[in-house]
């Protein structure tokens, strides 16, 4: 199936809703942190009110998420991106105002919208026809990867060119103009009747390996993101050359997306694809503590990049194969969380390590961290298939293929 069944008004509506309502999270960390910058030891409460903003994220994920409902989402995607709007806004409009009350903002702005993303995921797919359920995700990736590409420059530009709080601003902004948009879209997805919701945490919790590998992925994207700058010095590259080598994963990224969504039927289960190419991307971050020169440092990001996302969409296809329909937005929800909790452990555990080793070593130890969680992941994904084989009615004498009797 190609992208052209995409092209379509619904799917175009739905990305510049997702547009609007992703960008001010993009934008979130990095303008925290030039809201406060000039304040007396500015950048240490940017950096704690960013951690806050994560927290929010983190903790409000499966919980918003649970409560989704599919047929009427609507209204709840809508009652998230109100709170966000309302955060970012606030943080903006009393830029001066004490920390503990900037926190609550950024924690109220963290949480509120957390769910949306996975609402809005799990509506694209009921969308389109079940075959273009690939290239949809495929999509979605490669809008994403372009968002965050994007949301460092124009959050730089607005608050060293307009004022630290216009970044702010803009955010709620087009957090409100995503809420507007949500009547442009479908109010729901269908899905099956509810089940309990003791038996939607079951699914749930036994979906934990996908959330396992996932956040071993992102562990990667920590290590590239945060130790890069101190690599760069350790080598006696210019500190310049970051922002282009990250730029560089980020388009190897979208070019991943758009090559994984080229085909629906890659060879392989899932669980295969994925564990193959979370290697991939540990042996190319693990040859960016090791290459010297910014080049070879570039080639290695890119290729890290282009396997980066189709990984990431394999976990959202297992996931959505793990799953009922009623309990996808809380899948993904609960994906967010996790993968936000694998790039948070490997950020403390480099930054740490950044303190006694060099940056390179710090990167390979954060390599064997990603490891661990790859084989605990692997190691429960095979187990997770093999009950679900098990589970499956075997054909008897009575309904067995007459061709077969």
């Amino acid at each position: 199936m190609s992208y052209r069944a995409l092209a379509t008004r619904p799917v175009l509506t739905w990305c510049a809703v997702t547009t609007a309502a992703r960008m001010p999270v993009a934008m979130a960390p990095l303008a925290l942190v030039f809201l406060v910058r000039e304040r007396p030891g500015g950048y240490s409460l940017g950096a704690v009110l960013a951690a806050v903003y994560v927290v929010g994220e983190i903790v409000a994920a499966p919980v918003l998420g649970l409560r989704m409902r599919a047929e009427r989402a609507r209204p709840q995607m809508a009652a998230g991106l109100a709170v966000g709007a309302a955060g970012f806004a606030g943080l903006g409009l009393a830029s001066g105002a004490p920390p503990v009350a900037l926190g609550v903002l950024a924690l109220l702005a963290g949480a509120g919208p957390v769910a949306v993303s996975a609402g809005l995921r799990a509506l694209l797919t009921s969308m389109v026809e079940e075959r273009s359920v690939t290239q949809a995700l495929s999509l979605e990736s490669m809008l994403t990867f372009g968002i965050w590409a994007a949301a460092p420059a124009l959050t730089t530009g607005l608050a060293l060119g307009a004022g630290p709080a216009v970044p702010l601003l803009l955010q709620g902004g087009l957090m409100a103009l995503g809420l507007a948009g949500l009547w442009l879209l479908p109010a729901g997805w269908a899905a099956e009747p509810q089940t309990k919701d003791r038996a939607a945490r079951r699914a749930l919790l036994a979906a934990w390996p996908v959330y396992v590998l996932g956040a071993a992925s992102l562990t990667l994207l920590a290590l590239a993101e945060l130790v890069l700058p101190a690599l760069l010095e350790q080598r006696g590259i210019g500190i310049g050359w970051a922002g282009p080598l990250l730029a560089g994963f980020s388009i190897g990224s979208v070019a991943g997306s758009f090559l994984y969504g080229l085909r629906s039927d890659w060879p392989g289960p899932l669980a295969v694809q994925s564990l193959v190419l979370v290697l991939g991307v540990t042996a190319g971050v693990a040859l960016v503590a090791l290459l010297p020169g910014a080049l070879a440092l570039g080639a290695a990001l890119v290729a890290a990049g282009l396997l980066q996302a189709p990984a990431m969409l394999t976990r959202n296809l297992a996931l959505r194969r793990a799953l009922p329909p009623s309990a996808l937005a809380a899948g993904y929800s609960m994906m967010y969380a996790a993968v936000g909790a694998g790039y948070a452990a490997s950020g403390t555990l480099t930054g740490g390590l950044l303190k006694v080793v060099a940056p390179s070593t710090a990167i390979l130890c954060g390599v064997g961290l990603t490891l661990l969680l790859v084989a605990v992941g692997a190691a429960g994904e095979r187990r997770l298939v093999r009950n679900r084989r098990s589970a499956e009615p075997r054909p008897t004498e009575e309904n067995a293929d007459p061709a077969l009797r």
